[in-house]
């Protein structure tokens, strides 16, 4: 015999079940409502090579009351000026008077005050003129280097200072980026205690490494001043090195000393599916070097963007020429883009910028790895 239940004992169990089901369907919904997109950042980062300072530069800028070096870095401070950061190898000491080029360099204060205003934010000390002028001149630098608020990595007063600054940490545009700073060596000149400068040493440099990776930043560059001079390709070993150093977890490295451009590499990482940067050499912003490849060198810019992971959004290099007195006739050194107007160079300013330019891209063009070439003037 079938059991009737009443339809008014029915009624409660019915209702109780639609309520859950709308609480369900609400909490589903409203979960939904709750997710929003994670806002896509984006920072720019602009390298220069070797910022350096010989005997004729300086003479060059000598006035009756100083030295001025305003009109050399004029037609590049607009592109300097549409990167976040911008960063250059300070290939000189600030060690004071008597100023001299090479081979021990000392560069006028007013040389540093020009790099700052050209818009740099950020200068390498560890390279291998860092201690041209000792313990005094390099310990100069770095108060000339505070006083203005410059950041700076590779050289430090002391263990603690280092210990302290480095690695060097970016905060801007929502970002936190590593900077680490390495000489292969100092011409010699032995480091006195305190100081401190950061030299290519595998067992230093891993633990650097580790310290980056626990400020927990969305990218490692390294920055080394390794190579050969003069020589337009990398070296074995700084082609051994950089894959060592990407192993070990650096996403990006841009390299200087060789006084020339080497190529360029947008590596694809298989272990994270990530791009990484290697540029071997930038040459020489600024010099008086005249050898072929050494009167000018590259300025290296990448963006970086971020949502849920971070990658390369874009990079490039735009070589850059420097034209001398002895071959403008005009007082100063003046640094020149590539696709610059010429008609207010001489003949043979045009001949020599032309030349660096044929040179320049014939190496990048048949060497570089899925880096091109960009302009801004």
């Amino acid at each position: 015999m079938k059991r009737i239940i009443p339809i008014a004992l029915l009624l409660p169990l019915l209702f109780c079940g639609w309520q859950l089901r709308s609480v369900e369907e609400n909490v589903q919904t409203n979960k939904c409502d709750s997710i929003t997109p994670i806002p896509k950042r984006t920072i720019t980062l602009l390298f220069a090579g070797d910022l350096m300072q010989h005997q004729s530069q300086i003479d060059a800028a000598k006035t009756a009351t100083g030295y001025d070096y305003s009109d050399c870095f004029k037609y590049l401070t607009n592109e300097i000026a549409t990167a976040d950061v911008a960063i250059g190898n300070l290939e000189v000491t600030l060690g004071g008077k008597p100023y001299a080029g090479y081979p021990m360099f000392s560069a006028p204060d007013e040389y540093l005050y020009a790099i700052k205003d050209a818009g740099f934010n950020i200068l390498l000390t560890a390279n291998n003129h860092c201690m041209d002028r000792g313990k005094a001149g390099l310990e100069r630098t770095i108060d000339k280097l505070d006083s203005l608020s410059l950041g700076y990595l590779g050289t430090y007063v002391n263990p603690e200072a280092r210990l302290k600054q480095y690695p060097y940490l970016i905060e801007q545009n929502g970002f936190r980026i590593a900077l680490l700073n390495y000489t292969y060596d100092t011409n010699g000149i032995n480091v006195i205690s305190p100081n401190v400068v950061n030299y290519i040493d595998k067992e230093l440099i891993e633990v650097d490494i580790e310290k980056a990776k626990s400020m927990k930043p969305d990218a490692i560059i390294a920055n080394m001043h390794w190579g050969e001079e003069y020589i337009s390709l990398p070296s074995k070993k700084q082609k051994e090195l950089a894959d060592w150093l990407l192993s070990k977890g650096v996403d990006h490295i841009i390299g200087g000393h060789p006084h020339v451009i080497q190529p360029m590499e947008l590596r694809k990482n298989n272990l994270n599916e990530q791009d990484n940067i290697v540029v071997y050499s930038l040459g020489n912003v600024i010099s008086n070097m005249s050898k072929r490849g050494t009167d000018g060198g590259a300025l290296f810019k990448m963006t970086l963007e971020k949502d849920s992971t971070v990658r390369v959004a874009d990079c490039g290099y735009s070589l850059v020429w420097t034209d001398r007195p002895i071959i403008s006739g005009r007082k100063n050194y003046i640094l020149y883009p590539m696709n610059c107007a010429t008609d207010s160079l001489n003949e043979s300013s045009r001949n020599k910028l032309n030349i660096f330019k044929k040179d320049s891209k014939e190496l990048l063009e048949a060497n570089n790895v899925g880096i091109k070439e960009y302009f801004f003037y």
